[in-house]
């Protein structure tokens, strides 16, 4: 199995990325709609306070990106939220963990966050697996949260706190 390297994204990883959050298996889990245009992911690349990018690459090839923020308010800015994306065809092969580990040491040994939190559908079952893995945990749930296929879907609220 090739080994996955986890960097900091580029301009140039604008296009992969829409590429992989354009594929219907990887929209239906994120709050993302179907269709992300090109300016979008280049604006999204752009430097902003607090914000991090990362993306995994397997033999040069993006397969997943982790975008975090630190929260710029000051009586919150020990915390961190983040979204994660895995392209379908790298889905079970490592991808997310690398990404979600390299997020966790950035924050407990770099940036003094003390909480991260993120939000997950609930029949989002892979993400969930992943999530508690790396010590998240439940802590309420959003009911009608977004709308996906015209129907609306509950959400859960989870944290890690160092």
């Amino acid at each position: 199995m090739s080994r996955i390297v986890i960097r900091h994204a580029e301009a140039r990883d604008a296009e992969p990325l829409r590429q992989i959050t354009a594929h219907a298996e990887v929209y239906h889990d994120t709050l993302q709609i179907p269709h992300p245009s090109m300016e979008m992911w280049q604006e999204r690349l752009m430097p902003r306070p607090g914000r991090r990018h990362l993306v995994a690459c397997i033999d040069d090839t993006v397969a997943g990106h982790l975008v975090m923020d630190v929260e710029p308010n000051p009586r919150r800015s020990h915390v961190a939220t983040f979204g994660l994306s895995v392209g379908a065809q790298f889905r079970a092969r490592g991808v997310g963990s690398a990404l979600m580990q390299e997020m966790v040491n950035l924050c407990d040994n770099w940036l003094r966050i003390e909480r991260i939190e993120l939000t997950v559908f609930v029949d989002n079952a892979a993400g969930l697996a992943l999530y508690r893995k790396f010590g998240f945990g439940i802590e309420g749930t959003g009911k009608k949260f977004a709308l996906r296929n015209g129907e609306y879907v509950d959400a859960f609220f989870m944290a890690r706190i160092k």
